[in-house]
Order: structure tokens, then C-alpha cells, then sequence
């Protein structure tokens, strides 16, 4: 028999954090996804920066994943895993190879805007139950996502 999780946090509530948190995951998961899709893919007269600042991209979000998942895992709940999992967490879509560099740039600037919004619903569940460790790594995970949407903002022409 597993003994109890004595952290402070009430079941239900590290039940919902851990749900909230597993939201986080699939839409980084798959903002992961599309941006490395899209480093692969990008082409243009802009290739090499663009292949060069989704690199940088989707090397920053794959680093984050293992600390959403290991979060979820020490509120004593399982992490999501596997496409399917994944796929009813978010509504993200996958991109597509053959779509045009700024168009690409469009997509994932308007997914780390949803991101955003899902990191910021997280972190009202968790400030609510007092888990300020769980807020403190939205909060970061929240500032990445928001340069992210600004380096593509910027590199679109907006502010």
C-alpha cells in the first residue's frame, strides 16, 4: 500500500493541479512537435534564421517537459504520455511540411498564445490551493512562452 502524500496540498486539490499541469504538457508537447516540424521544413530567402530560431525554440520547450511531467509525477498523480493522451489534452494541430515560412511562424506564434492562456488557467488553480512550487514553474514556463510569441511577433514585423 502507498503511503500518503503529506505536502500540504489536499487530494483533490494536487488532483487538479496535476490536471491542469497535464494540459501545459500536451499543448508544450505539441508546440514541441510543430516547431521542430517546422525547423525541418522551413525554406525560404529567411532559412537560416528561421531554421536557426526554431531550433532554439524547440530546444528550450523539449528541456521544460521532463520538469511539467516530473511536477505532475511528485503531486502523485501520472503524467500523460503518448499521442492519444496528448491529443485530448490539447487542440494544437500537428502543422503541416509543406506550409510557407510566415505561415508558419502565424501558427506557432498564435500556439504559444493558446499555451499562454492554458499556463495562466494553471496558475489561478495552483496559486488557489497555496502549491507555490507549482506556480512559481508556470510562472517561468508562462515568460518563455510569452518571448516565444514575441520573437515570432517581431520576426513577423508586429511589436
Amino acid at each position: 500500500m502507498a503511503e500518503a502524500i503529506k505536502t500540504g496540498l489536499k487530494t483533490d486539490a494536487r488532483k487538479q493541479i496535476a490536471l491542469e499541469l497535464s494540459k501545459v504538457l500536451a499543448e508544450s508537447f505539441a508546440v514541441y512537435v510543430k516547431t521542430h516540424g517546422y525547423h525541418w521544413n522551413v525554406r525560404g530567402p529567411e532559412f537560416f534564421s528561421l531554421h536557426t530560431l526554431l531550433e532554439q525554440q524547440y530546444r528550450e520547450i523539449w528541456a521544460a517537459l521532463d520538469v511539467v511531467a516530473e511536477r505532475i509525477r511528485a503531486l502523485g498523480e501520472y503524467a500523460p504520455q503518448g499521442p492519444s493522451a496528448f491529443a485530448n489534452l490539447t487542440s494544437i494541430s500537428e502543422g503541416k511540411p509543406e506550409t510557407e515560412a510566415m505561415e508558419m511562424l502565424k501558427e506557432l506564434m498564435g500556439d504559444h498564445e493558446t499555451l499562454i492562456a492554458t499556463a495562466r488557467a494553471a496558475i489561478e488553480v495552483s496559486d488557489a490551493a497555496g502549491d507555490e512550487a507549482t506556480t512559481d514553474l508556470l510562472t517561468q514556463r508562462l515568460a518563455a512562452h510569452e518571448k516565444a510569441a514575441w520573437m515570432l511577433r517581431a520576426t513577423l514585423g508586429g511589436r
